[in-house]
């Protein structure tokens, strides 16, 4: 009997694959859902100290050879954020953790992504009412840091679908309303290369310019897959073989025949944002990832177990 339910539960085990974007030294009353570098380091310690954290690549390599067992979990960044680099490789090589970071190219040296342009305009527009022209969008009064965070939500909400020129062209005229926006939330080139060559550090492709790739016709979708491969490999002389699709949802952000893009760009596997476990029926074009749902570690880690055996 014993045994019957130990065979159940490895053929029901499953991979879990974590995303994250950004970890932040100070908490950001902007963001606030981005992790803290105390709360990563303690996420990332009870992780070490409850599972097996393999890299991404080594996961999908035991799923398609059908050698997934034990408790198995990988950490993923998506879009190429600076503190990637300063604030949490250190606390996952201090830990000995490995993770596949995904770097959108072109917003390498200087670069900054569209909705870090709301937030970062928001940010900084005076106290009172502003009217923000566009689809969605209307009068905001900005009294307080809540206010801010819902105005820049609702802006992001409003403008995420919009063809690309037109929505550039709205948060350009936004971000014109003040003086400077930063121009080093994304890593350098130096400190990709240095990213890149640390110890237990994979880097993987996440386009050139973090397109929704449902709103572009096949050629351009190929281009920004190619390209941003290309890119990075130019700039790190190695073959990159994973991607993560911009914002990762399949139908509204992607769609099934961009795995044959990814496929033929010469890439090994993709992750998405659609939530789910990694296993030997999974679609190696098509691996779910999740962000962690409980701030208390302690409930995390039961729920990881139990979506491991399929009991969540």
């Amino acid at each position: 009997m014993i045994e019957r339910l130990a065979a159940l539960m490895m053929r029901r085990a499953r991979h879990h694959t974590l995303i994250f974007h950004r970890v932040l030294r100070e908490p950001d009353p902007m963001s606030p859902g981005e992790p803290t570098a105390d709360w990563f380091r303690s996420l990332v310690g009870m992780l070490a100290a409850n599972f097996q954290i393999i890299s991404l690549h080594e996961a999908v390599r035991r799923a398609a050879t059908g050698d997934l067992s034990g408790q198995t979990v990988s950490i993923t960044f998506d879009d190429g954020y600076a503190d990637n680099f300063t604030v949490a490789l250190p606390i996952l090589q201090a830990l000995d953790v490995p993770a596949t970071f995904f770097v959108a190219s072109g917003f390498l040296d200087g670069g900054r992504m569209w909705n870090d342009s709301i937030i970062e305009t928001v940010r900084r527009l005076g106290e009172g009412r502003h009217e923000i022209d566009g689809p969605g969008t209307g009068h905001f009064d900005l009294t307080d840091w809540d206010s801010r965070r819902k105005a820049a939500s609702a802006i992001i909400t409003a403008w995420k679908h919009l063809p690309l020129a037109e929505r550039q062209r709205r948060v350009d005229a936004l971000a014109g309303r003040v003086k400077e926006l930063p121009g080093d939330l994304m890593l350098s080139t130096g400190q990709l290369r240095a990213l890149a060559g640390s110890s237990g550090v994979t880097i993987g492709g996440h386009t050139r310019t973090h397109p929704i790739l449902a709103s572009l016709d096949d050629s351009h979708a190929r281009d920004e897959i190619e390209n941003g491969k290309l890119d990075l490999e130019d700039k790190l002389q190695q073959e990159l073989s994973l991607f993560a699709y911009p914002n990762g949802r399949l139908g509204q952000d992607y769609r099934a025949g961009h795995a044959d893009l990814v496929r033929d760009a010469g890439f090994q596997a993709a992750v998405a944002t659609d939530w789910g476990t990694l296993d030997a029926n999974t679609d190696p074009f098509r691996v779910p990832r999740f962000t962690p749902w409980h701030k208390n570690l302690t409930r995390f880690a039961m729920d990881l177990t139990r979506c491991h055996y399929g009991l969540l």
